[in-house]
């Protein structure tokens, strides 16, 4: 009685074996197709990457040689338009060029001369660890300092060569001008004890900065030579209404990009206030 009881229940026991491989093979076929699907997927995105890639990279392959095509017409004189160029409206102009490009003191020399030749008045050169204040003998000696007073020449951040004024400045002189102006507004509205207001307006901060001598004047247009799209920390508080333009290296500088950017900038219409 119990053997037949026993033999009863296994083709039970088997149909439910087999029903559980199949199971177990539908689940490893499955696991087969998702890892097939994500293959093709991540295949098909890399590939989709790639030609999205190469299509930028022939974009601005093209661009650029039309951009150089472009700089030389200008520097040949052939572009006429570019003749109109009205350098009185970019009364104050800055320059700021990547630290590791500052070095090739040569090509900021050529830069230099450009803006000369083309008849900007005053330029600030920036770069973020002071190197070109550190070539600061290099610049007056090339451009000359005989228009400086003495202590100007050892100690001012100005150097002047015929109607072209220099002014360099790094990171340092920004971060030294914001701890002075915490320190103004301290001792003007907090060490006599009684606090006076938790916060400070634009305007206050503005007399803050002028108040210890670090206002400067704002430029009109600031150009970026260096591989970074910003100002690599120029003092903000200058910046209020300056048009900024990325230049791209100092190594592919050209002169016609750089008539062609500050030509730009003199014919866009400009309106203050309200």
């Amino acid at each position: 009685m119990g053997r037949i009881g026993i033999e009863s229940c296994t083709p039970s026991v088997q149909r439910w074996s087999n029903k559980k491989n199949r199971i177990l093979d539908l689940g490893d076929e499955m696991q087969k197709l998702l890892k097939w699907i994500s293959l093709s997927g991540n295949l098909g995105l890399r590939l989709l990457w790639l030609v999205l890639h190469l299509a930028i990279s022939i974009w601005y392959f093209v661009v650029g040689v039309v951009q150089s095509f472009e700089s030389f017409l200008i520097a040949a004189d052939i572009l006429k338009r570019y003749e109109a160029l009205d350098i009185s409206k970019v009364r104050y102009l800055a320059v700021v060029i990547d630290s590791e490009e500052a070095r090739q003191i040569s090509k900021v020399f050529e830069l230099l001369q450009w803006l000369a030749d083309i008849g900007v008045k005053s330029v600030c050169l920036y770069d973020t660890e002071g190197v070109l204040k550190k070539n600061k003998e290099a610049i007056t000696e090339r451009f000359g300092n005989a228009n400086l007073s003495e202590d100007a020449a050892i100690n001012g951040p100005l150097v002047t060569r015929r109607n072209l004024t220099f002014e360099l400045l790094s990171f340092a002189d920004g971060k030294e001008a914001v701890a002075k102006a915490a320190n103004f507004l301290f001792v003007k509205h907090y060490a006599n004890g009684i606090k006076e207001k938790s916060d400070f307006t634009e305007p206050q901060m503005a007399e803050a900065i002028r108040a210890i001598g670090s206002g400067g004047p704002e430029p009109d247009l600031l150009l970026i030579y260096g591989p970074t799209r910003c100002h690599l920390g120029y003092p903000a508080w200058r910046l209020r209404y300056t048009e900024i333009v990325h230049m791209g290296t100092l190594k592919s500088m050209s002169y016609g990009s750089l008539v062609k950017a500050i030509f730009k900038y003199t014919m866009v219409l400009q309106n203050y206030g309200s």
